[in-house]
């Protein structure tokens, strides 16, 4: 579907995702749907740069851990400094042995290195690199602790009332929590205070020792007039997104939280920055009309487990990636639905029942989640045919030619396992 079609279809409201069957759209957002945004890892809000006005909210006061979004602070107060004149863009910043051990993703550079504050900014806002941020911060604060006080001060006098730093990076810190509104009011103010700053988040590569390293935010160049600022992941975070826009002269803040995906996250926020520019082209024709009433609940988009290298919280081969549910299910339990007398068992027996487990934006994923499922799961859908049909402007990932037994057996054991999925019988 083309961007103009697909816009079209978001400012009258027809639906910005297709249900798993693909017969009727999900309800609309404040009639509780399904999916993967009602976990409770997922909090989200889209606000009006210039007015400051919430044009939508879930969770948005909710306590979360804000991975490598912390940068934004980070870089505010880096910036705070370049303006005040304590700092210069080609001053250099000295690697210290504790900057250099911080984990993945970093730079890499060694104790003793020195990089200019220029390419450290751009090292934090596109690799979001940990050891930079720490040899940032004890540049600025002497110590890392000393600038994540400054941080939480900085943070409490801009009004997010909900925020508490304890280092400069992201990595893993219970104490470290922060909310979507937080966020938003983060965002608004770097836009606000350093404009002559800003446009350092829509970097979307850049040159260092003879590597080109890109950034994270996907959404730079695929949502028209998205300009900044930051992703961010950990595994108890799960995929976060900052994301601002101009569309007709008017600037969107959006905010996703607790993503199980890159993919789903990404999507996610440019559904929610789309509604929100075609709330605010109808409102100026008169409508009076909210985002919520226009927004049809996304479906999971991408396998629910990924690698990621945005944050570097996961094992090394990248296979421990936390789901979406917020307390992971013991063994015990986890193991309990393949104990079930009705778990379908690896069989020849061919049925005309389908289950699908997801829908998604691009073949490629759909297919991606087909394998992921397949391999992960494996023994309910050995004899089964996965196949992508089309519709709607989504390509669902389907497994074929199970039994009724099979095929409601196995979608109770993907569900058990927090794997959005649906049992769909013969036409």
């Amino acid at each position: 579907m083309t961007q103009p079609a697909r816009r079209l279809l978001l400012s009258v409201g027809l639906a910005l995702s297709v249900a798993l069957s693909g017969t009727t759209l999900p309800a609309p957002a404040q009639a509780a749907p399904s999916g993967w945004t009602q976990t409770p890892k997922y909090a989200a809000i889209v606000v009006d740069a210039k007015t400051g006005e919430v044009l939508y909210a879930k969770r948005a006061d909710s306590p979360r851990y804000p991975a490598s979004i912390t940068k934004v602070m980070t870089l505010y107060l880096v910036m705070e400094q370049l303006a005040a004149g304590k700092l210069k863009l080609d001053d250099r910043v000295v690697i210290s042995p504790r900057a250099a051990a911080q984990s993945p993703t970093k730079l890499g550079l060694r104790p003793g290195d020195s990089i200019s504050v220029d390419d450290a900014m751009k090292a934090l806002a596109t690799k979001s690199a940990n050891d930079i941020a720490v040899a940032l911060a004890e540049h600025i604060g002497g110590t890392e602790s000393r600038f994540a006080a400054l941080m939480t001060l900085r943070a409490k006098e801009l009004g997010m009332d909900n925020t508490h730093f304890a280092n400069a990076s992201g990595l893993p810190d219970s104490r470290q929590l922060t909310t979507a509104r937080d966020l938003a009011i983060l965002s608004r103010a770097v836009m606000r205070d350093y404009p002559q700053y800003y446009k350092l988040f829509s970097t979307r590569s850049f040159e260092f020792r003879g590597q080109n390293i890109r950034s994270h935010n996907r959404l730079l160049g695929r949502v028209p007039g998205v300009d900044g600022i930051k992703t961010g992941f950990t595994n108890a975070s799960g995929y976060n997104i900052a994301v601002s826009g101009v569309q007709d002269g008017r600037r969107l803040i959006t905010i996703v939280l607790g993503g199980p995906s890159g993919a789903a996250r990404d999507n996610n926020a440019e559904d929610l920055m789309l509604t929100g520019f075609s709330v605010l082209r109808r409102r100026a024709l008169g409508e009076q009309i909210t985002v919520a009433q226009n927004l049809f609940e996304p479906e999971p988009s991408g396998p629910l487990t990924r690698p990621s290298v945005e944050q570097g919280d996961t094992d090394q081969d990248g296979l421990k990636i936390v789901l979406a549910s917020a307390t992971p299910q013991p063994k015990a339990a986890a193991a309990k639905p393949a104990k079930k007398k009705d778990e379908p068992k690896t069989s020849s027996a061919k049925g005309k029942w389908t289950v699908q487990v997801g829908a998604f934006k691009k073949k490629s994923d759909a297919q991606e989640q087909l394998a992921h499922v397949k391999k992960r799961y494996g023994a309910p859908f050995t004899a089964a045919n996965g196949i992508t049909t089309a519709g709607g402007g989504r390509y669902r990932a389907q497994f074929t030619g199970l039994t009724e037994a099979n095929a409601k057996a196995a979608c109770r054991e993907l569900q058990a396992k927090k794997q959005p999925c649906l049992v769909i019988k013969p036409s």
